[in-house]
């Protein structure tokens, strides 16, 4: 290029463009390129840096360690809605009955459309002997029990469930003992409670006193412990009954 071109301070700024590039095709066969010089009063654009968590070594490495998740705000959940609590059995049937007895109907109550009474151990046999023969509950479905450990003074809830085929009806009626009390026997009102007693002996231990022959009716006689108390471990086998009569080592 011709250098008046060059020197000329007046030639257009496409002439001193042209110029640069010459210089920089110039300096690439062993000269150091000229850099263009920087605007005055400006100054250059700095890079934007990079965030803390992207930038921070991840311990042990020399990589980059993973943005810090950001927690999601998720909504509480809702309150649980209350749940369902016994409400008076207020009918003629529990009404006549706490009338008769007085204080030994402890309760009379309904828990989700199920009506029951709590009365006392001692007058169980002639509250159900009235339940039988002037309320037509002619049918004892079961009889069983729950053991509350820690309920100390009644560790028993002793529950009658019967049935009235005339009045379509059906009630629950409880009574609560210590462990070591006796129940009076109903097998004279409902045989089928015969069985039924044996059974709550089995499970439980609890004595029913008249019944003219308890004894276990599922686990063998001898066996060691209750099963279905609250403090016999679900796995546990009398291991001495086992060896003894099936003369083999428990597996438990």
């Amino acid at each position: 290029m011709p250098e008046d071109t060059l020197g000329n301070s007046s030639a257009p700024e496409t002439a001193a463009a042209q110029a640069a590039d010459a210089k920089s095709s110039v300096g690439s066969q062993g000269e150091p390129p000229v850099q263009p010089a920087k605007p005055t009063g400006e100054e250059a654009p700095k890079p934007l840096a990079a965030p803390a968590a992207a930038t921070a070594a991840a311990p042990g490495t020399g990589a980059p360690a993973p943005p810090a998740a950001v927690p999601s705000k998720t909504p509480a959940a809702p309150a649980k809605p209350a749940g369902p609590v016994p409400e008076p059995w207020n009918e003629p049937l529990p009404n006549d009955l706490m009338s008769r007895f007085g204080s030994a109907v402890r309760e009379a109550s309904t828990y989700l459309g199920q009506a029951y009474l709590v009365i006392d151990c001692a007058e169980a046999p002639e509250v159900l002997r009235v339940l039988r023969d002037e309320c037509q509950f002619d049918y004892c479905v079961d009889l069983t029990a729950v053991h509350y450990p820690k309920r100390e003074a009644t560790q028993f809830d002793v529950v009658w469930i019967l049935y009235s085929f005339t009045r379509n009806q059906r009630v629950r009626v409880k009574t609560q003992i210590k462990d070591g009390d006796t129940v009076p026997s109903v097998v004279g009102l409902w045989p089928t409670a015969n069985w039924l007693e044996r059974e709550c002996y089995d499970m439980f231990g609890i004595q029913f006193a008249g019944h003219p022959d308890l004894r276990r009716i599922l686990l063998p006689d001898g066996w060691k412990g209750f099963p279905l108390r609250k403090d016999y471990p679900i796995t546990q086998q009398d291991t001495e009954w086992v060896r003894e009569n099936l003369h083999i080592e428990s597996g438990q």
